[in-house]
């Protein structure tokens, strides 16, 4: 197991079934970090933690500190509004005609839709008031027909 330089691991005893587990937890700032909490946290999933023990404690740690070092590592970008709303639709089974309903009218649904038109204010707090669609996912930038 490789530290991060500089770096002394978190321990801590844990009283389960009458005998003391030592639990070791570090920073994940590195790749061999980021490997050793991957090799770590794996045997949680095939026997999950009981809630409330320090088994579950633990795997709740290592997980956060996993998430924390692949979304500063490998960013996920969230989807340009039309990616966002036809992805609600196929998990929804919304059609445009939906669509059309929601925003008003069926020309605008294929605008929108078809890159041809951008999402108004008024639109976008429709779809995420009324499809829970993130609004900040609704009101990002995005490329459209118009110049």
């Amino acid at each position: 197991m490789t530290k991060s330089k500089g770096e002394a691991p978190l321990s801590f005893l844990a009283q389960t079934d009458e005998r003391q587990t030592q639990l070791v937890i570090r920073p994940v700032r590195t790749e061999a970090d980021y490997d050793w909490a991957l090799a770590e946290i794996e045997p949680y999933f095939e026997n999950v933690p009981k809630h409330g023990t320090a088994q579950a404690d633990r795997f709740d740690v290592l997980a956060a500190l996993i998430e924390g070092y692949e979304a500063k590592h490998w960013p996920i970008d969230p989807p340009d509004p039309v990616d966002a709303i036809s992805f609600r639709m196929d998990l929804s089974g919304y059609s445009q005609a939906d669509l059309a309903k929601l925003i008003g009218s069926r020309s605008r649904a294929s605008e929108i839709m078809g890159r041809k038109r951008p999402l108004t204010m008024e639109q976008a707090w429709k779809l995420h008031h009324h499809w829970n669609i993130p609004a900040e996912v609704l009101l990002r930038p995005y490329h459209t027909g118009r110049a």
